[in-house]
């Protein structure tokens, strides 16, 4: 064969109606994938009271599922530029349904932790970026719409589970909970990733392999490596600032003495608004670019942050957590852009997966520190300006990457 033959007539093309078709076998996966690390936060009072624990120590086992998702995120990504996508995807539902079971066993907040970090974390990795990564090579014209399309799943998957885990939680206790759900990911997500067996279109390379050639989109004044760290410490700083809120939204209603149903239902509520406005930017990011999109996703989650301030009685906090929802719901995904826009697709897997770690290490460390700070304040007023802070960070270097990127390709435009 030579340099130019192509993949086999059968092998469905980007763009094509399978890809769409794909998108929505994913956009599944992910949601239902995706249900650890918010159950983390609707079990946590209940986990504080039953372990007797204070605000920090109830905040471990979530920051463990952060920190377990991260590394699943890179390990199985990894695996995922290797072997495909599907037989990653299976061992994360066999995880995530072991973790499950392991975790309604314990009898002590440092167990719970441990089968949260180690076995529900880490499979809920093979639910977000490995699955991202692995659509991004179906699509080029829509390729934004898309990636921010399949990170909905991790959004979805917390509007929809809150407030019915919560009323399993309240009528038969957190731990049949658990059970159900690991029943739940096991029975949906095996035959789901066995539909994704196909692998993305390739091109013959010089040596004879088959391999994803897809140049990069964009020049960047930085190399492939420093701009990774530039990224990674980016998705840090807004996933402080984001975690503030996701985390610890169930708690501070409790402590405002609303209760735990209303801040579930504002969790669904801010995660519903996140979905629109992934959906929103991802289209956006068609036509100005994932760099752009991202500045103006932090822009607004920082507006938003600050709002949390002053505004604390029922009603007001319920809008205040749409509004954060509809800020901030468009910045994960476009780190993902921005890899696809400036980086090899052979190595989008690995790429996307360590970025998103980074920005899951964020979440890991603003739930844990705003926890600290509670304990140290008694209130969540420093752990909201703590927020604020850190999402200056973010908004600085993305600042910094904007004002040093180069024009499009000529050949690619």
């Amino acid at each position: 064969m030579t340099a130019r033959a192509q993949v086999p007539y059968w092998t469905p093309a980007v763009d094509s109606p399978y890809s769409w078709l794909r998108l929505a076998i994913t956009l599944v996966l992910g949601t239902i994938g995706s249900i650890g690390m918010w159950v983390a936060v609707v079990v946590l009072p209940a986990a504080q009271m039953e372990f007797d624990v204070d605000r920090g120590g109830a905040s471990l086992p979530y920051a463990a599922t952060m920190i377990g998702f991260g590394l699943g995120n890179i390990i199985i990504g990894r695996f995922s530029d290797r072997i495909g996508i599907t037989a990653p995807v299976i061992a994360s539902a066999v995880a995530l349904f072991a973790g499950f079971l392991l975790a309604a066993q314990s009898t002590a907040i440092w167990q719970l932790t441990l089968a949260q970090g180690a076995l529900i974390g880490i499979g809920t990795g093979g639910a977000f970026s490995p699955l991202i990564a692995d659509l991004s090579h179906w699509f080029r014209k829509r390729r934004g719409l898309a990636v921010a399309a399949a990170a909905t799943g991790n959004y979805l998957s917390g509007a929809v589970w809150p407030t019915p885990v919560q009323m399993l939680v309240a009528t038969d206790g957190w731990r049949d909970a658990y059970e159900w759900i690991g029943l739940l990911c096991l029975v949906t997500m095996v035959p789901l990733a066995l539909m994704l067996r196909r692998r993305p279109p390739r091109t013959m390379a010089a040596d004879g392999t088959m391999q994803l050639a897809e140049e990069p989109l964009m020049q960047s004044p930085f190399s492939p490596r420093t701009l990774q760290w530039m990224l990674m410490l980016a998705g840090i700083g807004c996933c402080v600032a984001m975690s503030m809120p996701q985390v610890h939204i169930v708690s501070y209603c409790v402590d405002l003495g609303y209760g735990a149903a209303p801040g579930a239902e504002m969790l669904s509520l801010m995660l519903a608004g996140g979905t629109i406005s992934r959906l929103a930017t991802g289209f956006l990011a068609d036509y100005i670019g994932g760099v752009r999109t991202l500045l103006i996703g932090s822009v607004l989650q920082g507006a938003a942050l600050f709002f949390y301030l002053p505004f604390d009685s029922l009603g007001s906090l319920y809008i205040v957590s749409l509004m954060f929802g509809l800020a901030q719901g468009g910045l994960v995904p476009s780190y993902a852009i921005v890899v696809r826009e400036y980086m090899p697709a052979r190595e989008a897997g690995s790429r996307i997966g360590i970025i998103m770690a980074s920005t899951i290490l964020g979440m890991a460390l603003g739930g844990w520190l705003s926890g600290e700070i509670y304990d140290l304040t008694g209130s969540y007023a420093a752990a909201f300006v703590n927020g604020i802070a850190w999402n200056a960070l973010n908004l600085a270097i993305i600042l910094t990457i904007l004002w040093r990127t180069q024009t499009p390709r000529t050949a690619a435009a």
